[in-house]
């Protein structure tokens, strides 16, 4: 018996890792842009850092919230589908079987074989082969709300602490121009690394944060610089 080669596939990591990848992008970008706002305006190192935390612990809950509540939908409607699934195999599985056969037949399989292997995937996992051929529902991508909830809260309050740290560290007279740039080599970083590991290139993944860290950074800073002169 021929041994199997072991593969490293990285679609397993979708779920959590566009997540994460998400929150710790909103979280530098987010707080780095609302402390540049507000430094702008020329507000105290006091002032600065309490709108930095607010915004820490409200961006927080809201990426925990809104990841919840949208990868719950994708989820109750994987569990429609295959609850409509399981009652259209147990109503009339010689049709379901057709219609398992006619979709290996559209991908290349000779009639007699589609059917074959339609047989044998129904007698193992009637279930399982229309979840995956039919509905292109696979295991590995799932959609898992409390996953997803827990790992984009957790790494949009590390990507948001970056900044406030750099506010902690820096003379108030060079907040800008050290939380810019800080922030913006994170996010170089953070694209590079989400790239890599989900295969792609990963200067690609650096420039696109990059540009859109800068871009909003850039545009909330002149927001405050303009409220900031108003206000004088």
């Amino acid at each position: 018996m021929q041994a199997r080669h072991a593969e490293r596939h990285r679609t397993e990591r979708i779920g959590w890792l566009r997540a994460a990848v998400l929150g710790a992008n909103d979280g530098i970008v987010s707080t780095a842009s609302l402390v540049l706002g507000v430094a702008a305006a020329e507000a105290s190192r006091q002032a600065v850092l309490i709108a930095g935390v607010a915004g820490l612990v409200a961006g927080a809950m809201s990426m925990a919230a809104g990841e919840y509540v949208s990868v719950s939908s994708q989820a109750d409607t994987e569990a429609a589908d295959l609850g409509r699934e399981r009652r259209e195999l147990a109503d009339d599985a010689p049709a379901e079987l057709a219609e398992l056969t006619g979709i290996y037949v559209e991908r290349g399989l000779t009639p007699d074989l589609a059917r074959q292997v339609a047989e044998q995937l129904t007698a193992a996992d009637a279930l399982g082969a229309h979840a995956r051929d039919e509905l292109g529902i696979v295991a590995a991508l799932r959609a898992r709300p409390v996953q997803a909830a827990l790992a984009s809260a957790l790494t949009f309050a590390v990507g948001a602490a970056l900044p406030l740290g750099i506010v902690l560290v820096f003379p108030e007279g060079r907040l800008a121009l050290s939380v810019s740039v800080v922030s913006l080599i994170c996010l170089g970083t953070l694209g590079a690394v989400a790239a890599r590991a989900g295969g792609a290139r990963a200067w690609v993944g650096a420039a696109r944060v990059t540009f859109w860290g800068a871009l909003a950074m850039a545009i909330t800073a002149g927001i405050g610089k303009l409220f900031g002169t108003v206000a004088a």
